[in-house]
């Protein structure tokens, strides 16, 4: 492999969170590989209204390309286009085109070209395969060089091994100091308790209780709540809905309520050591972090004292009504001081770039076991 790569990235968005969860995670990964000297290319579709909604200028740590959203033939010229990269990367989610590229990326395979399979949402892409033996993306699985998962742990890696993957590695969300760090306060996001995230089906249920239940347990105390989707949702009275939250304000939600929560989608939680992008942005403002209860989360925050935990709506009520301001610095200084250490998107670029070496890629030792 050449020292310094040339990588073309199919996914989502690069320059839009609108709808697109996984644009923190991408911007860090592809940012800190610019930083070691490779060179990346980002192609992202015109659709979902992404590009109406941009939060970010196409960056000079990349090279984005956008395409149509509809019409088979952009896609496969965008694949053409990716031609002789020593890296080609087909994320999952990307929206539309998605089973087409996931075959046609594989054409570019070659001796200076691997092709890998990066999946932002793993556990809903092996339900669905258990769920449908005839799934095209069965066959394709093994013919890929590797699966990057960006959470799941030693669950997903085996999971994806018994559906044929050559190799299965989590890639774990982090923080990019550079856009997510401690702001000073902002009057609009004043609460005891904020929750940011868009309204998602496998979600909704988990949000009433970890989130909804627990405001209507503590009617005295302010829950603040941000993403897109909501409108329409009945809330408690003391629930202010803030809508779609851009990126450049995420510090300052994150840093201004007393304590932020973190609540994981159905299958990020039932396969566990799968933390959200939400966890490090937290974490990376000195935010007091409440997250649901989610097997591996003391490999990358301790609880009691980086983090606190709720395995209900009822102890996320307990957490705030125990809570005062300066126990919650206390763990949101504790936990800034944790990530920037161990959790950073420029730990996990020389992860990525081991393992394409061939050399150990430094990970939680538990989850490798």
């Amino acid at each position: 492999m050449n020292s310094k790569m040339n990588i073309s990235f199919f996914a989502s968005s690069l320059v839009s969170a609108y709808w697109n969860g996984a644009a923190t995670y991408y911007r860090g990964i592809v940012r800190a590989l610019h930083a070691r000297g490779h060179r990346v290319r980002f192609y992202e579709p015109d659709a979902f209204g992404r590009q109406q909604h941009r939060d970010i200028d196409d960056p000079d740590w990349a090279e984005v390309i956008v395409y149509p959203g509809e019409g088979d033939a952009h896609a496969r010229r965008m694949v053409e286009h990716a031609r002789g990269a020593d890296l080609v990367v087909k994320a999952s989610g990307v929206g539309v085109f998605d089973a087409l590229l996931e075959e046609a990326v594989l054409d570019l395979q070659g001796p200076g070209t691997r092709v890998v399979f990066w999946d932002v949402d793993a556990p809903a892409t092996l339900d669905r395969l258990q769920a449908n033996p005839a799934d095209p993306f069965h066959a394709l699985v093994p013919r890929y060089d590797m699966v990057l998962t960006y959470g799941g742990g030693d669950p997903v890696v085996q999971a994806y091994r018994r559906v044929g993957a050559r190799d299965c590695v989590p890639i774990y969300n982090a923080l990019d100091p550079s856009t997510h760090h401690p702001v000073g306060p902002d009057p609009r996001f004043e609460a005891d308790l904020g929750f940011l995230g868009n309204r998602l089906p496998d979600r909704e249920a988990r949000v009433d209780e970890f989130f909804l239940r627990a405001a209507g347990l503590l009617p005295a105390r302010r829950f603040l709540l941000g993403g897109s989707g909501w409108d329409g949702k009945t809330l408690p009275a003391n629930v202010r809905n803030i809508g779609h939250v851009y990126t450049a304000d995420h510090n300052a939600f994150n840093r201004t309520p007393m304590a932020v929560l973190n609540v994981s989608r159905d299958s990020m939680a039932r396969y566990g050591f799968s933390p959200a992008t939400r966890v490090f942005e937290a974490a990376g403002a000195a935010a007091c972090l409440v997250t649901d209860a989610w097997e591996g989360v003391e490999l990358f925050l301790e609880p009691g004292k980086e983090v606190l935990v709720a395995e209900s709506g009822d102890e996320v009520a307990a957490h705030v009504q125990a809570l005062d301001a300066r126990a919650a610095r206390r763990i949101g200084e504790a936990a800034y001081r944790r990530v920037l250490a161990e959790h950073t998107y420029a730990h996990r670029a020389a992860q990525l770039e081991a393992l394409l070496e061939g050399r150990d890629a430094a990970q939680p030792q538990e989850v490798l076991a």
